[in-house]
């Protein structure tokens, strides 16, 4: 009789608790202050804790434009694989680079109006309401310090505050905000600052993250250093040390050759015309002649 009331008045108090706080089920709470659970109930809280301490703000896109970055800069990740975040198969539309004139920070994955959305790790939803450009768009900040973008969605599938696993879901796809037809417009970001999503993840069945560390040097973080018409060639940065020998540049000539223009020159040598402009100070309109030396640098 006595555990009876013991169990009776547990319960009452865990559905006291989750009433006031409502992404919290009770029977889960309980699996949490287990006595069995203790470690793992302290740690998931303070893991919480920890990645909601700063800039936690729901109503700006980018909370950390006060925040100086220093590169390179080191993303970890527990996992070998990440969850993807549509149910078929990723087809990239439109890369992380230039387009149109304008950054692209992020990447362009095919879907149609009404495909689900899921998480690509654990973490909780800092954002989930409709913003210019993105549409109705919700931002995951998971524990690496990573934050991923889904962006474009027709329907929310969770709540700012909301806890989430890997594999999530977190709405549907559309065309909200500034969409050219329906599709997933996936961003990641560090402290507000987009990394190419190619250079993390290879965007193919196995869902594989590169590797455990990487070390992330400004080229993948600016948009102006890339192409969104095509992949970048990625060489993956293991170590601090290889991340900083990366940052000096090798040159090489190329010699312009008949029915050469600075668009195929770019392309051919993998380098986008405004690098090609600013290291032979040239102009995009300028007129290159045959057997003309351009100086490559990348």
């Amino acid at each position: 009789m006595k555990l009876l009331f013991s169990s009776i008045l547990i319960l009452l108090s865990l559905n006291l608790y989750a009433q006031k706080h409502k992404n919290l089920n009770p029977v889960a709470y309980y699996i949490l202050v287990d006595s069995t659970n203790t470690k793992t109930s302290n740690d998931s809280l303070s893991l919480e804790l920890d990645i909601k301490k700063d800039f936690w703000n729901h109503t700006v896109y980018n909370p950390y434009k006060e925040v100086t970055v220093t590169f390179p800069l080191k993303i970890a990740f527990t996992d070998s694989t990440y969850f993807s975040p549509i149910g078929k198969d990723k087809v990239v539309t439109s890369r992380y680079g230039w387009r149109r004139g304008r950054a692209h920070n992020g990447i362009d994955i095919d879907l149609i109006t009404g495909d689900s959305i899921f998480s690509m790790f654990d973490g909780i939803v800092r954002m989930a309401r409709y913003t210019r450009g993105h549409g109705r768009t919700v931002v995951v900040r998971h524990y690496n310090g990573l934050e991923t973008v889904y962006a474009h969605l027709s329907k929310y599938g969770v709540k700012e505050n909301d806890t989430v696993s890997r594999g999530s879901y977190l709405g549907k796809g559309g065309v909200s905000g500034n969409a050219r037809g329906s599709h997933l417009h996936l961003v990641v970001n560090y402290k507000g600052i987009p990394i190419n999503p190619e250079y993390l993840f290879e965007f193919n069945e196995e869902n594989k993250i590169r590797s455990s560390e990487l070390w992330v040097t400004k080229k993948w973080t600016q948009a102006i250093a890339h192409n969104s018409k095509r992949q970048s060639k990625i060489k993956p940065l293991l170590t601090e040390e290889e991340a900083i020998a990366s940052l000096v540049k090798e040159r090489s000539v190329y010699i312009v050759k008949s029915g050469d223009t600075l668009s195929r020159i770019s392309k051919l040598n993998n380098i986008t015309i405004a690098s090609l402009c600013k290291v032979n100070a040239i102009k995009r309109n300028s007129v290159i002649r045959i057997g003309q030396k351009l100086v490559i640098e990348k």
